[in-house]
């Protein structure tokens, strides 16, 4: 029988898990209270206006429930505004605050350090192959052939 370690889908989910919770462990140690999910949802409606709660969701890998949850977090913590729709009232657009861009602004240093550290002994070469393993991965699940 095969032991976890040897899965390459386990060693690719724990290194998720590891690089994430370094990365938390990072912001909070420099006294940031955001957390990574809170910024990826911040960076995806600063690099998409407009964008919709669902889109969010697909883009940062998140439940509707989940990131409900975040916004009314960041709403609470004046990082991003809710506006209703002009057009349709049951809609509401997001827009990130002068505070929200400040934040992501402020983290940005913290961010690539802790990708660096993540990365720390990779060649370039190794990563090249890894992200292009990666996305024949995902693309073999998004459209698998029979």
């Amino acid at each position: 029988m095969e032991k976890l370690n040897s899965i390459i889908f386990y060693n690719i989910d724990k290194a998720i898990r590891s690089y994430r919770n370094y990365a938390q462990r990072q912001l909070k140690a420099n006294g940031f209270t955001i957390t990574i999910d809170q910024w990826l949802i911040i960076k995806a409606i600063l690099e998409n206006p407009g964008i919709t709660q669902n889109e969010i969701g697909d883009l940062v890998f998140k439940d509707n429930a989940s990131v409900t949850r975040i916004i009314d977090i960041m709403v609470k913590s004046q990082y991003v505004i809710r506006k209703t729709h002009t057009e349709d009232r049951r809609k509401t657009n997001l827009e990130v605050t002068e505070s929200g861009v400040k934040i992501i602004k402020d983290v940005q240093k913290i961010v690539e350090g802790n990708r660096k550290k993540a990365l720390d002994n990779i060649t370039k070469e190794e990563l090249e192959i890894m992200n292009n393993a990666l996305l024949k991965i995902s693309e073999n699940c998004i459209n698998p052939k029979k």
